[in-house]
């Protein structure tokens, strides 16, 4: 890929989700990545499923355009040809337990003197530091432990877990961030660092209104369904055969909305005139706007509102998403290969950039120590 990242090269020591979602974006951003792999099975995703004729879907998804090569980092001579490949690095990240590294011998301490200008990007359960950071973690856990889980689902409900791995997406991506910056840092400095990322860290980052209640006025919150817990309406309502997003963020807005749903009595009531008293009086205003909406198809509403310019959207599967139109206007499915799997689609990369093309193909998906002999040649010769 041609990007602001080209002639950038990573090393990519990580598995499964946090470090391969980093360096995919990384390349997708036009940076080169090395893939190092355990020579025991490779990456623990092959193994994840769906699969296309016994290769992980999972893996491919997240490890497009990389080059593969299998390290045992405990022996000797795989460790010579990892630090010769690491002399000319621009960029090492890894996701293993704090501590790992070190008792091989590669930890930041032990590479910075080396390598003055290698920026290294740790992703981890709980950091480098704290008195969990020795604990083992997964997208859960820190989902449950960040507090994302106690606002998530409808009250009365046993905990509902995010439907997507956010807590190691959201690590993923600030280790991204984080190694940006970094490279900006270097241009300026002429040093690398070290980037410490947590993922229970990161879940804490995203709370936003949660957090914000909570410190400003001791409350703590409870989960809502699909309401948003400071404005009115901004949820979904019912439909004649469906359901319908309406977010209606502003007093501007809610008037378009009373217009439009033939509500100028409720825009006139004073348990409705602000949008801290449409808050106070939630449960109210649904049932008058669902009497309304109840009328016609969720689709009829969205074309209806949608004119008016208010805020709204049906509530998709993963099918109707893919194939919206607009994902595809976006290019946010893109193509890659596999020599045995095939043609294979993934997500694509939602940063467009009006410097570079983003194109519908990505670069092919590595066998595990598929790139052994090119690697060696141009690193350890």
């Amino acid at each position: 890929m041609n990007g602001p990242l080209k002639n950038i090269l990573v090393l990519d020591l990580t598995r499964v989700l946090v470090g391969p979602y980093c360096t995919m974006i990384l390349s997708d951003l036009g940076a080169r990545v090395i893939k190092v792999e355990s020579p025991n099975g490779g990456d623990d995703s092959r193994k994840f499923g769906p699969f296309i004729k016994e290769n992980s879907a999972y893996f491919m998804s997240l490890n497009r355009g990389k080059e593969s090569i299998a390290l045992n980092l405990k022996k000797s001579e795989d460790k010579k040809i990892f630090l010769n490949i690491l002399n000319k690095t621009d960029v090492l990240v890894e996701n293993f337990k704090p501590g790992t590294l070190e008792k091989w011998g590669l930890g930041w301490k032990d590479l910075c003197s080396k390598f003055p200008k290698l920026i290294y990007a740790s992703a981890s359960g709980f950091g480098q530091t704290g008195p969990l950071k020795e604990l083992p973690a997964y997208d859960m856990v820190v989902q449950g432990m960040g507090g994302l889980m106690s606002v998530t689902g409808h009250p009365q409900t046993e905990p509902t877990r995010v439907g997507t791995s956010i807590g190691d997406i959201t690590a993923a991506l600030f280790t991204t961030i984080g190694i940006n910056s970094a490279l900006y840092d270097r241009e300026k400095t002429g040093k690398g660092m070290f980037i410490d990322v947590s993922m229970l860290d990161c879940q804490i980052a995203i709370l936003e209104n949660a957090i914000a209640r909570y410190l400003s006025k001791n409350e703590i919150p409870q989960p809502m369904g699909s309401r948003h817990p400071s404005i009115a309406p901004f949820e979904a309502f019912k439909t004649k055969d469906s359901y319908i997003i309406i977010a209606a963020g502003n007093d501007k807005l809610f008037e378009k909305l009373c217009n439009a749903l033939d509500m100028k009595a409720e825009f006139n009531n004073e348990k409705f005139k602000t949008n801290a008293l449409r808050c106070k009086n939630m449960d109210e205003l649904k049932i008058i706007m669902e009497k309304k909406l109840k009328v016609l198809n969720t689709k009829d509403w969205t074309q209806k509102l949608e004119k008016d310019k208010i805020p709204c959207g049906p509530i998709f599967n993963i099918k109707d998403a893919v194939e919206n139109p607009q994902i595809k206007a976006r290019n946010m499915i893109i193509n890659t290969f596999h020599k045995v799997a095939g043609d294979f689609k993934a997500a694509g990369n939602p940063i467009k950039m009006s410097s570079y093309a983003d194109s519908l193909k990505r670069g092919d998906v590595p066998d595990l120590d598929e790139n052994r002999e090119k690697i060696i040649k141009e690193f350890c010769n």
